[in-house]
């Protein structure tokens, strides 16, 4: 698929592995994503989808093939690609005792931006205002985060994300706590940041509510990318399943 000359993710033949598992959970994966990319990755369970976004931003150890994000050597420098990169996980729980209120959550997002010796001032303030705004989160800023519905949580951890300014935001199924106007309402969003020039990857098994975007659709199926390629927002559930069903042989 053809992308823009200067790529922000660029994986060549990588393979992946979980510590203890008897087999790769990537497998000679390569990718290319451009600036401002809106990226869905679709596939079964089990197919590598999760892992593929906990590769891109070094959380999981790549044991061979190469990969640079935001020009950066991902196996030298995870936590240089996680200060420019946002990831909003799959399975997340906050007891209703945890001790942070939503508007402390959302200001970890710069904590994460900035590092470790700077402390946020009244413009890092301001961003994780914006940012519960932009969600329709501002009401609950004094409110722990534990006490708030999924999909309240959800925003919130969407929200930490876009005050962070990253340069790509991954999403791992961020509609799987959401109805439909609240879908609809998350691609709005998202849409906004693809059109700041941001990219955005989301592995989802939900496909309605999609913005009218170009999609990059990735399709994955054993631990390999099946499909990549270019498609209209109202194609990428068929081209989802009807790929998935496609069976991959490795040597």
């Amino acid at each position: 698929m053809a992308v823009a000359s200067s790529p922000l993710i660029v994986l060549e033949g990588i393979v992946t592995a979980y510590e203890g598992a008897d087999r790769p959970s990537l497998r000679n994966v390569s990718l290319r994503v451009g600036p401002g990319e809106f990226v869905m990755v679709g596939g079964p369970n089990g197919a590598g989808k999760t892992t593929l976004l906990e590769s891109i931003i070094g959380m999981l150890p790549i044991t061979c093939g190469s990969a640079q994000v935001c020009g950066i050597d991902v196996k030298k420098q995870g936590t240089a690609v996680r200060k420019r990169a946002g990831y909003v996980i799959q399975n997340f729980s906050f007891d209703p005792l945890t001790p942070f209120t939503v508007r402390e959550v959302v200001m970890m997002g710069r904590y994460g931006k900035l590092g470790y010796f700077r402390r946020p001032d009244r413009h890092d303030a301001e961003l994780a205002e914006n940012a519960m705004k932009t969600l329709e989160i501002e009401e609950f800023a004094d409110k722990p985060i534990g006490t708030l519905s999924g999909g309240q949580q959800q925003k919130v951890l969407i929200a930490q994300n876009i005050a962070k300014e990253p340069e790509i935001m991954l999403l791992d199924e961020p509609y799987s706590n959401l109805d439909l106007y609240s879908r609809e309402y998350i691609s709005t969003i998202l849409a906004g940041l693809v059109r700041k020039g941001i990219t955005v990857v989301v592995v989802s098994h939900a496909f309605d509510g999609l913005p009218d975007l170009p999609i990059h659709a990735v399709v994955m199926n054993n631990g390999s990318i099946t499909l990549d390629r270019a498609c209209r927002a109202a194609e990428i559930e068929d081209i989802v399943r009807t790929t998935s069903q496609v069976p991959v042989a490795h040597a």
